[in-house]
C-alpha cells in the first residue's frame, strides 16, 4: 500500500510517521472558521496535513509546525517543501515548550495526544503520539495563553469526556470557549469527539454549539461531511 495520500492541491508522504492521516486531523482543520488568521502555529503536527490544509485555506498565512518525534519532523519538512504552498511553511523538530516565537499566533492548533488513562501502547513512538497526561494539557494552555495575539484562538479535538476536564485549565489562561462541534459517526451514535475553540479574553456565555454526523449510513458520506472535505479530498 502506498504511503503517500494525495489530496486536490498537495500530496501527503506518511512514511516514518507513527500517526497516520486520520478523520480526527482532517476535521479539525476542514472546520477551522474563516479567520484573519496570518500567523498559525500546529502543534504535534505529525505528516503535516493539518497545517498543509490550513495553507491551502489560508492563503496568506504563515504556517509554523512543531513535531518531538524526529523521523515525522523530517517527513513534515518533505511534505511542507513539496506543497505549492512551500515559502510559507515552516517545521521544527522540537517540543512546542522549547519553542521561542518571535511572535504571537493568531491562530494555534492540535491534534494532540489525549489517551490520558488507557493503556499505553508498547511502541514508544506511538505511544508519545498518542498519551498525555493534564500536566501536559495544563503546559499546552500555559503556552497558548503566553503566546496568542489577543482575541487570538486556540483549536483541539478531544474525547468528550477530557473535554470537560479542560474548561477550568483553559479559564486560568483567560481562553474562553467560544465554539463546540461535538462529532459522531451516525445520527444515533455517541459522541466520539469534540472540537473546541477557545479564545484568548473571549467574552463568556456566548459558547455555541452544533453537531457534525460523518456517515449517513454505512459506507455512505454525509453531505455534510463531504461539503468540508471537498477542497481537500479527491473523492468529493
Amino acid at each position: 500500500m502506498s504511503s503517500i495520500f494525495q489530496f486536490k492541491q498537495f500530496a501527503v508522504d506518511q512514511t516514518d510517521c507513527p500517526m497516520k492521516i486520520n478523520t480526527d486531523g482532517v476535521l479539525l482543520a476542514a472546520t477551522t472558521a474563516d479567520i484573519p488568521a496570518a500567523h498559525i502555529l500546529d502543534i504535534g503536527t505529525g505528516t503535516g496535513v493539518i497545517a498543509l490544509m490550513l495553507a491551502q485555506r489560508f492563503e496568506n498565512a504563515i504556517l509554523e509546525a512543531v513535531e518531538i518525534d524526529a523521523l515525522a519532523a523530517d517527513r513534515a519538512k518533505q511534505n511542507f517543501l513539496n506543497s505549492p504552498f512551500s515559502e510559507r511553511m515552516y517545521a521544527q523538530h522540537v517540543s512546542f515548550e522549547d519553542l521561542h516565537p518571535v511572535s504571537k499566533y493568531d491562530l494555534i492548533i492540535s491534534n494532540p495526544p489525549f489517551y490520558t488513562d488507557s493503556l499505553h501502547n508498547p511502541d514508544n513512538r506511538k505511544k508519545t503520539a498518542r498519551h498525555a497526561d493534564l500536566p501536559f494539557f495544563e503546559r499546552l494552555f500555559d503556552f497558548a495563553g503566553r503566546h496568542l495575539m489577543e482575541e487570538g484562538l486556540l483549536r483541539l479535538i478531544l474525547p468528550p469526556e477530557l473535554a470537560g476536564q479542560l474548561q477550568d485549565i483553559a479559564t486560568t489562561q483567560e481562553l474562553i470557549a467560544e465554539h463546540v462541534i461535538a462529532v459522531q459517526s451516525y445520527k444515533d451514535s455517541p459522541v466520539f469527539r469534540k472540537m473546541i475553540t477557545w479564545r484568548k479574553g473571549g467574552k463568556k456565555d456566548l459558547m455555541t454549539e452544533e453537531l457534525l454526523i460523518i456517515y449517513e449510513c454505512k459506507g455512505v458520506y454525509s453531505d455534510r461531511y463531504k461539503e468540508l472535505l471537498r477542497p481537500y479530498f479527491l473523492a468529493f
